[in-house]
C-alpha cells in the first residue's frame, strides 16, 4: 500500500427485516455459483451490506481493519491491556533467578526494564506474585500467577480440568468483612488474604511509595491470578487508603456475589476484566439470571476480546461491555466451553512453560533471601532513591532480605 488510507462506510439504517432479507439473498447466491467475476462481486456486495448494517461502528482501512464502538479511551487502554497481559505471562515461570532478575524469557518486549523489588512465592498453597516498578508506565505493577499448569502434560491438562470442575461448585460461604450482605468463596479470599502473599505484597507497595510518592498502582493476574488481584486491588483501597488502584484480569472466575460486585466496583472503579473468545473460567461460578441476588455476579467492566466477521472478512473486536457486570452481549452471549481459550490471551501464553508439581527452580547466590518454617521463599531488592532520578543518570540498587 502506497500510503494510508481513511474511509468510512456509509450507515443504511436498515431495519431488522431488511438485514433478514439481504443475508437470505447472500446465503443463496453461495448455492446458486454464476461466473467467477459475479461472485466476487456478489461477495463484496455482502460484505458491504453486513458492514454497512453495524451503524453504530466507525471502519477505517490503514494498513487493518478495526472496528470502534465508541470512544471508551477513558475506560479501557488497548496499548495498555497489552502490556499487562505480558506482566500476567511473566509470573508463570518457575525459574526465580531469571524472573527475579527481569532476565526470563518473557522479561522483554513490553515490559523491558522492569524493576523486580519483591517474589513472594507461597510453596505450601503453590502462589506466586511479584512487586515491582514499571518505569515507562510510572506505575507500581502488582502480578499474581494462576494455577500452575501447563498443556502439554496430560496429567496437567487433567488437573487444570478437574480445577475448572471444582468452580462449578464453589459455594458462596464467606461474609465479606464491613461490608453486609456480601459474600465471597472462603477458597478466593484465603488464597490472597491468608497466606503469605498478602504481608509481602502489602509491605513492598508501602515501600515503593515512599520512594515514588503517589504513582498509580496496577494490579492483574490471570485465572486465579486474577481473583486474588482483585482481592488485592480492594484491600490496598480499602484497608490501606490507597489511591490510583487500577485493575486489569485476564479470564478470572466469578469471586462474590451481587452485593460484593456493587461493593467493588465502588471502590476499585478503574477495574477490567478481560476474557477471551469461549474461555470457560470467567463462566465459573455459574450464574443464575433468576437469583441474581442469591448467585455470583461479576465486577464492572468486562471486555471481551472475540472474533467477528463474515466469510474472509474476519476481525478482532476488543468489545467494551455495560456496566452491569454480566452484560448479555459479552462472553454470557457464547458458551463457554474452551480450555484453549483459557490458555492464551493476545496471543501470549497463560501457562507454565515446563510443568512440574508447582516447580520452582532458584539459584541463591543473585540476592539474599528468606525462607520461612513453612518453605516459603521472599526475595526483595528495594530500589535506592537514585533509582528515582531523571531517566538518563546512573542507578543504584541495593538489595536486602526481609
Amino acid at each position: 500500500m502506497a500510503g494510508d488510507v481513511d474511509f468510512d462506510l456509509p450507515s443504511v439504517g436498515w431495519s431488522r427485516e431488511s438485514y433478514d432479507a439481504a443475508r437470505r439473498f447472500c446465503d443463496d447466491n453461495k448455492k446458486n455459483k454464476t461466473d467467477s467475476n459475479t461472485d466476487m462481486v456478489i461477495k463484496l456486495v455482502c460484505q458491504f451490506l453486513l458492514l454497512s448494517y453495524i451503524n453504530e461502528f466507525e471502519v477505517s482501512l490503514i494498513t487493518e481493519l478495526r472496528i470502534i464502538e465508541k470512544d471508551y479511551s477513558h475506560v479501557y487502554n488497548h496499548t495498555l491491556a497489552m502490556i499487562l497481559v505480558e506482566y500476567a505471562s511473566a509470573v508463570y515461570m518457575s525459574d526465580l533467578t531469571a524472573l527475579f532478575t527481569w532476565t526470563c524469557s518473557r522479561c522483554t518486549d513490553l515490559t523491558k526494564g522492569f524493576e523486580m523489588i519483591e517474589l513472594i512465592v507461597d510453596v505450601k498453597n503453590c502462589l506466586q506474585a511479584y512487586v515491582g516498578v514499571a518505569h515507562d508506565l510510572n506505575a507500581i505493577v502488582i502480578a499474581f500467577r494462576g494455577t500452575q499448569e501447563n498443556r502439554n502434560g496430560l496429567l496437567c491438562f487433567g488437573s487444570i480440568r478437574n480445577w475448572i470442575q471444582d468452580l462449578f461448585w464453589k459455594q458462596l460461604d464467606l461474609n465479606y468483612p464491613g461490608m453486609p450482605d456480601a459474600m465471597v468463596h472462603h477458597g478466593f479470599y484465603s488464597a490472597y488474604h491468608n497466606t503469605t502473599l498478602r504481608p509481602g505484597i502489602t509491605s513492598a507497595v508501602l515501600e515503593a511509595r515512599e520512594l515514588y510518592a503517589d504513582i498509580p498502582i496496577m494490579v492483574t493476574g490471570h485465572s486465579m491470578g486474577g481473583a486474588m488481584a482483585s482481592f488485592c486491588a480492594l484491600d490496598l483501597t480499602v484497608n490501606y487508603g490507597l489511591h490510583h488502584v487500577q485493575l486489569m484480569t485476564f479470564g478470572q472466575p466469578r469471586i462474590g456475589n451481587a452485593a460484593f460486585a456493587s461493593y467493588f466496583h465502588k471502590h476499585v472503579p478503574h477495574a477490567i476484566r478481560v476474557t477471551n473468545e469461549h474461555d470457560m473460567v470467567p463462566h465459573l461460578p455459574p450464574y443464575y439470571s433468576y437469583f441474581p441476588q442469591k448467585t455470583y455476579h461479576h465486577f464492572p467492566r468486562e471486555v471481551w476480546v472475540h472474533n467477528a466477521g463474515l466469510d474472509s472478512l474476519v476481525y478482532v473486536v476488543e468489545q467494551i461491555c455495560d456496566s452491569s457486570g454480566e452484560d448479555p452481549s459479552c462472553s454470557r452471549s457464547v458458551r463457554g466451553n474452551s480450555i484453549s481459550d483459557h490458555l492464551e490471551y493476545f496471543g501470549v501464553s497463560m501457562e507454565a512453560e515446563t510443568w512440574g508439581s508447582c516447580g520452582i527452580v532458584f539459584y541463591g547466590n543473585v540476592a539474599e533471601y528468606q525462607v520461612d518454617i513453612a518453605g516459603n521463599i521472599v526475595l526483595s531488592k528495594w530500589p535506592s532513591a537514585s533509582s528515582v532520578l531523571p531517566q538518563g543518570e546512573e542507578e543504584n540498587r541495593g538489595s536486602s532480605s526481609m
